[in-house]
């Protein structure tokens, strides 16, 4: 067979789907062979625009069988697990599970089913808790069974050898630990089908073997396994048969005892596989190093020496979280370090090592990539300075560098201008390294840098790297693949604790020997980080630190010492009058506040509160007057607030299906409701009646009841927000909508809905403002849609979505009230008040970014 020619389906000799030479997995009194088909997908096609991912793809999976799924990168893979898993609608074909055919499966439904995943790419949620993640994902009665929920949660994590505590950041956590609570939540469905996509690429090798022991358990007791990977020594020690796919088509299926891995590789590549690893540097002794670290020291590593001469290759072995990351980032520059760095007889200094390096991150997704921007504009980032003169870049010139990388890496890309999100996960990984090469970099660093990529893709990876190396520009790869590091590397340094504990070159570089000297390592962390350990906080309140709540004691803190301030010099601040007034402050914009807080935490804004405020005091200004009976108040009270709901729904639609930013889309609202104010009442006018104000004010000694219902609905709303569903499930979709997504979340609805409730908060607001002004100015509240925006900053609801406290924005707003009344009592001009609330919120994002940033430090070091 010439490599060159695909062959034909028919080739695949080794189809074999009847005759089994492994015994059965035990499924009651049936066999594996013989019982219905636990997922039957049927001509299963799906397209992306003009490229096909699917054409007519069929797979059955058996109760209680493993069965493995291989192909390249871009094969179809995920695609096809994502339409057995309702995350991918399919154009055409048919889904049965358990005999039943399926008309369409959600996400939702998928649970219903009874099927779970473990994505390659973890679907968690990065601003919650571990806890957290898992309530979102995995139904109630799955965690009850009479005990006690938290107690469930951490059997689940401990289950699949999860360290990480269920108060912990989920963002915090390293790429294993992500992957293995996304393996607890799988198994805690106790599905009838579990798909597993690349569970094993970020896993130590005490994990992975945890992991095969769970699939060997689950498909005991009758569940179907899919198990998806790249490397076949998996597929010999798990697998009863393996399905190959290549290039969006079924190119056969076979025992897995039958078949030859040269068969399997060439199903896979459509080719014979000559080799593997390319051939190692045959250097001499007596050559000079291209790349000398001498005595390099950093955070979670030490004293770290090697050489490397022109042509080698350097490995870094160890246990997975053994400081081998930090290492690779501080030879890159991205981290500090003690210590040289000399690369062709010249010492690098840090900036210099940021300049002229090139990192491979083990996270592409996080630290790789830049998910919104094309492939052409992620591979030509590192490369600007060679696209054209002086500041400007030429666009011949980057489409015709960027085309050559890409073409000589063979990614698998309908165009350039393709969003890389649209690339498979080896075909990101390629993307990756195209900007790599394009730098021209003078050292290479590779973390983990075949996770996720097929056995050809792979392949010609080693291959560049060798290139690469050989061209006299050193090459550092760091692999949790022992096996890996002995094909591709001259020498390695095995790494434990942070020092190097063993240095192997030559026929010493065995997997064997990696091995032995990582786990046989008595090396002890430095002194120096003891010292530093013992006299940090404990992780319960690190945590606590750098949680939700922290910006809560500050501004209790702040409101405090200024209000102690303010009557040190004026007495009068506490007399009931002005206590009454500030609180009655302090309701009309802490309702819009708490709303302009759901908006925020679902990764959206909403610059329309202001102006509906307005609105609604304008259209009550007709029902709330005097000479109107109870009926008419009655009428203009619930036409404000389904005007107010209008205005919400507007929103939400604008933003979910006409597909606007949440900016663009509460900006037109924002006008539309300016506009309609003036058209109701083009100056102010509508006295309200005494009654209505009165009715609205009335206080309990000095404190509005206003203010009462204020601070209760804050603290149902924190309540809802970390128990309820409708809370957890909105800051899902703030943490990371497409994750959400794929946990079964309905985005739209929640997305919706939450712009319903700002405006909702807003008519409450409304009816306090509308009290204090005691008629209807069309001018009136426009003011209110950036300082509810500041007071919910203020109370530190993160701009990115996700996380945040009502209870906060509460004291938010309080504060901003009581800076404005400051100046009052103070004798300051009306130009101050600006003043202390741009410094305020310059001031409170210092110190939350430094508090969480702090955490997300301490977290990483932990795990």
């Amino acid at each position: 067979m010439r490599p060159d020619r695909t062959p034909d389906p028919k080739d695949a000799v080794v189809i074999n789907q009847t005759q089994e030479t492994k015994p059965a997995q035990a499924v009651g009194a049936g066999d594996t062979a013989t019982a219905t088909p636990t997922l039957a997908l049927h001509d299963i096609s799906k397209s992306y625009a003009a490229v096909a991912a699917l054409t007519d793809v069929s797979l059955e999976v058996r109760p209680g069988e493993v069965h493995a799924l291989l192909g390249e990168n871009g094969a179809g893979k995920s695609t096809l697990m994502g339409v057995a898993s309702g995350t991918t609608s399919p154009d055409r074909g048919s889904i049965a599970v358990l005999g039943e055919t399926v008309d369409e499966v959600s996400p939702g439904r998928a649970t219903e089913l009874g099927i779970a995943i473990v994505h390659q790419h973890p679907a968690v949620l990065p601003d919650l808790t571990v806890a957290e993640n898992i309530a979102v994902a995995v139904p109630g009665r799955f965690l009850d069974g009479g005990t006690d929920r938290r107690a469930a949660m951490r059997a689940l994590l401990q289950r699949v050898g999860c360290t990480a505590h269920l108060e912990d950041r989920v963002g915090h956590l390293s790429i294993a630990q992500k992957h293995l609570l996304e393996l607890a939540k799988a198994m805690a469905m106790k599905p009838r089908l579990l798909i597993l996509d690349e569970p094993t690429a970020p896993l130590g090798k005490e994990s992975v073997g945890l992991l095969f022991d769970l699939v060997r358990s689950a498909a005991a007791q009758g569940t179907a396994v899919v198990y998806i990977t790249h490397r076949l020594a998996e597929v010999r020690e798990l697998a009863d048969r393996v399905t190959v796919l290549r290039d969006g088509h079924h190119r056969g299926t076979a025992v897995v005892a039958e078949v030859t891995d040269d068969e399997l590789l060439a199903m896979i590549v459509g080719r014979q596989l000559e080799y593997t690893f390319p051939a190692k540097h045959p250097g001499a002794d007596d050559e000079q190093p291209v790349l000398a670290v001498e005595a390099l020291s950093g955070e979670r590593f030490s004293n770290v020496s090697f050489t490397a001469r022109r042509g080698e290759i350097i490995g870094v072995a160890g246990v997975v979280g053994n400081g081998q990351s930090e290492l690779l980032r501080a030879l890159a520059g991205l981290d500090g370090h003690t210590g040289s760095v000399a690369i062709d007889g010249v010492r690098r200094t840090h900036r210099q090592l940021l300049r002229s390096s090139a990192y491979l991150p083990a996270d592409r997704h996080h630290e790789g990539l830049m998910m919104s921007l094309s492939v052409r504009e992620n591979a030509a980032l590192s490369a600007l300075e060679r696209l054209g003169p002086s500041r400007f870049v030429s666009r011949r010139r980057e489409v015709e560098l960027v085309g050559a990388e890409v073409a000589g890496l063979a990614v698998k890309t309908a165009s350039l201008e393709s969003p890389v999100t649209s690339l498979s996960g080896g075909n990101q990984q390629k993307v990756v390294l195209a900007r790599s090469l394009l730098a021209k970099p003078a050292i290479l660093l590779a973390d983990e840098p075949t996770q996720g990529v097929d056995v050809g893709a792979r392949a010609e990876i080693y291959r560049i790297l060798r290139e690469v190396s050989a061209s006299g520009v050193p090459v550092i790869v760091s692999s949790s693949d022992a096996k890996e590091l002995e094909g591709l590397c001259d020498r390695v340094i095995v790494v434990s604790r942070g020092q190097v504990v063993a240095s192997l070159a030559g026929a010493e570089v065995t997997e064997e020997r990696m091995v032995r000297a990582a786990v046989e390592s008595t090396t002890h962390t430095r002194t120096e980080e003891k010292q530093a350990a013992r006299f940090s906080l404990s992780p319960a309140w690190r945590r606590r630190l750098e949680g939700d709540y922290a910006p809560v004691l500050i501004l209790a803190a702040v409101m405090l010492c200024l209000g102690a301030y303010i009557y040190s010099r004026n007495e009068r601040y506490l007399l009931p009058f002005n206590v009454t007034s500030v609180m009655l402050l302090v309701s009309a914009l802490g309702f819009i506040a708490l709303g302009q807080t759901v908006a925020l935490m679902t990764a959206g804004i909403d610059l329309s509160v202001g102006p509906l405020a307005g609105f609604l005091v304008v259209v009550g200004s007709f029902f709330l007057t005097e000479g109107h009976s109870g009926t008419a108040v009655i009428l203009g009270l619930a036409l404000m607030a389904a005007l107010a709901a209008l205005a919400g729904a507007v929103n939400g639609s604008l933003i979910r299906f006409g597909r606007f930013t949440p900016v663009a889309a509460t900006l037109a609202t924002y006008i539309a409701l300016q506009g309609f104010s003036f058209l109701l009442r083009d100056k102010p006018g509508g006295l309200i009646s005494r009654t209505a104000t009165d009715l609205i004010t009335i206080t309990i000694g000095p404190v509005p009841v206003a203010f009462v219902v204020l601070i209760l609905v804050a603290f149902v709303m924190e309540f809802v927000l970390r128990t309820g569903r409708w809370g957890l499930n909105l800051r899902a979709v703030g943490s990371d909508e497409e994750s959400a997504r794929r946990l079964g979340v309905r985005t739209t609805r929640t997305v919706v809905t939450g712009y319903v409730v700002v405006s909702l908060f807003t008519f409450l607001g409304a009816l306090v403002l509308l009290a204090q002004l005691g008629i209807g100015d069309p001018a009136q509240g426009v003011g209110y849609t950036l300082t509810s925006i500041t007071a919910v900053v203020l109370g530190g609801t993160s701009l990115l979505g996700g996380r945040g406290t009502f209870v906060g924005t509460l004291l938010g707003a309080g504060l901003i009230v009581q800076l404005l009344n400051a100046t009052t009592f103070l004798g300051l001009t009306q130009t101050w008040q600006y003043l202390f609330q741009g410094a305020l919120i310059v001031i409170a994002a210092l110190v939350y970014s430094q508090v969480r940033g702090s955490g997300r430090k301490a977290e990483g070091v932990a795990h």
